[in-house]
């Protein structure tokens, strides 16, 4: 089998690299497009894999932006995908890679775990033969998508809990950072800045960073998204703040953290998966994920900085779920079957 999958934002490296090794590994052929997004080429590059094709950028801020870079996309996409017979195509939210695989007439399935990105699913879904998701968004909302059974597959548990399932923590990490094991230590993601579905800014990641990077009994390692971000954080100087210079091996920092404060998804979803207390103060509307995550006491909303528990963790006590990642991608793969 030929297949095609295309990269377009850090996280879709962390979800394709089993299903990649599991294809390759019985001797399918992959493809890869990526788009040059935050750190997305930097963590192929850490995961061993490679793009056959860089296409296109991000639009930034502006919808007009956003519209001219997929107007690019979808053109150069087409044009390099024509002639190379793939059976199959599959993205993970990617709706430039549904519409071109459509337009060529290859059967292709989306997966993705947080509903309400709206313009990007209403064009991704609809496009697509196979829409892969948790069984914990309710379907009803992915009706307006065009999405219905059997369109619509659904799985148990975290998409987290299926790619992390052979993942074992580099415990070299926090030493070559300078970590003080002594200190608690938090690892803080940024909110999607440029995302449209995050368009208000919330100021409560700020006052969070500034309140943990003062504390002198806390190493807060922030993992930010864009070199705006990485500038906005160095420009803060807080002394208790580690900054990484790029991409890192974010799931073995998770996994040796004492808490994650998140006010994105994925990374939230890492720590939930690997059993590390985690907090959100992502300002957006909930998915179904996350609200069933936090009725389960798995995730934490926070509202208040003073509220976060610093403690040191004892790992023994953790728990994790594995589940195995040939499941998940034989339920991408049903896209053949349509």
């Amino acid at each position: 089998m030929k297949a095609w999958i295309d990269i377009t934002a850090p996280a879709h490296v962390l979800v394709f690299r089993p299903l990649v090794e599991i294809m390759r590994g019985r001797g399918d052929e992959v493809e890869i497009t990526a788009r040059d997004y935050a750190q997305t080429l930097e963590l192929l590059e850490l995961h061993g894999l490679e793009a056959d094709e860089v296409v296109g950028r991000h639009g930034g801020r502006s919808r007009l932006q956003k519209a001219r870079q997929m107007t690019h996309r979808l053109g150069a996409l087409r044009k390099w995908a024509r002639g190379r017979e793939f059976d199959v195509a599959l993205a993970h939210g990617s709706h430039e890679l549904t519409i071109s695989a459509r337009r060529l007439g290859i059967p292709s399935s989306t997966t993705f775990d947080y509903e309400f990105a709206t313009l990007q699913h209403q064009l991704g879904c609809r496009a697509a033969t196979r829409v892969v998701v948790p069984d914990a968004i309710p379907p009803e909302r992915l009706r307006p998508y065009g999405v219905r059974p059997p369109k619509l597959v659904q799985y148990p548990g975290l998409k987290e809990e299926y790619y992390l399932a052979d993942f074992e923590p580099d415990r070299s990490l926090l030493a070559r950072f300078g970590v003080d094991p002594a200190r608690v230590l938090v690892v803080l993601r940024p909110p999607p800045d440029v995302s449209l579905y995050h368009r208000h800014s919330n100021p409560l990641f700020p006052q969070t960073l500034e309140h943990l990077g003062r504390a002198e009994d806390v190493h807060a390692f922030v993992l930010p998204r864009t070199k705006e971000q990485r500038e906005y954080v160095r420009g803060l100087a807080l002394p208790s703040v580690i900054l990484p210079d790029g991409a890192v091996d974010a799931q073995s920092l998770i996994a040796l953290a004492d808490l994650v404060v998140s006010a994105g998804g994925t990374m939230n979803r890492e720590a939930a998966a690997l059993g590390v207390p985690v907090y959100t103060t992502y300002g957006g509307r909930l998915g179904g994920v996350d609200e069933e995550l936090i009725r389960e006491g798995r995730l934490k909303p926070l509202t208040d900085p003073r509220a976060l528990e610093l403690t040191k963790r004892d790992e023994s006590a953790s728990t994790r779920v594995r589940r195995d990642p040939a499941e998940m991608l034989r339920l991408l793969l049903s896209a053949l079957d349509a």
